[in-house]
């Protein structure tokens, strides 16, 4: 049982590196140091939210690659936001 969990969890970690290889990593290492140094910061930025939005899409976005939710773009129902400001708020 913890060998299956183990094993699932490996898994997972080998998908998102490889997607990670496929985007945004793919252009390092870069000549400039700092921009070296951001590549990675932002693709994990844009990574959760990208998963954010595919858990929200439904199952199929869920599971689904980066270039597939890109190549496939998601209908998610627009939602209600009340936006509560102060009262004095110009």
């Amino acid at each position: 049982m913890q060998a299956e969990l183990q094993h699932r969890q490996h898994a997972v970690i080998e998908q998102v590196i490889a997607d990670s290889k496929a985007s945004a990593l793919s252009h390092l290492p870069s000549g400039n140091f700092q921009a070296s140094a951001a590549w990675p910061t932002h693709w994990a930025i844009a990574h959760d939210l990208l998963r954010a939005a595919g858990a929200l899409a439904g199952t199929f976005h869920a599971k689904a690659t980066t270039a597939t939710i890109r190549a496939h773009p998601a209908h998610v129902p627009p939602h209600r936001l009340t936006l509560h400001l102060p009262h004095r708020w110009p």
